[in-house]
């Protein structure tokens, strides 16, 4: 039974980076489709696609590398907001991850969205995680 999915699908993700996968399965949620999409837009993966199993479904993550280097475009994925502490904030105080070069996702009363998406419709929300 795993009680924070979110942090397992950041979890998963981070340990297929450490070993150099190409590609990470990992159980479907919405929420978790609404993050990979916003992670796929802002250029973090390399592709996506949702498998239908007739139980809850598959998320299929090709993650993104340097080709010459071999670097992954994801450095850092860090869950903010736990199931024990749920952290908030609105559009006034949105955080910054490294300075600008990373990026919030926050769930909204308008869906989940960026920290810059937010700060431009001035809605706050609970932030789920920060990458860079």
């Amino acid at each position: 039974m795993i009680n924070d999915p979110i942090a397992d699908f950041l979890t998963r993700i981070r340990n297929a980076i450490k070993n150099k996968q190409r590609i990470v399965e990992i159980p479907a949620s919405n929420l978790k489709k609404g993050i990979t999409k916003i992670l796929f837009e802002k250029g973090y993966i390399l592709n996506y696609k949702f498998v239908d199993d007739n139980k809850q479904g598959i998320i299929k993550i090709a993650l993104k590398y340097h080709p010459v280097t071999r670097l992954p475009a994801i450095n850092q994925l860090e869950r903010i907001s736990r199931p024990s502490i749920r952290r908030y904030c609105d559009s006034d105080n949105l955080p910054r991850v490294q300075n600008g070069l990373g990026i919030a996702i926050l769930s909204t009363s308008k869906g989940l969205m960026t920290d810059k998406e937010a700060k431009k419709l001035k809605v706050g929300g609970e932030i789920i995680c920060f990458i860079s």
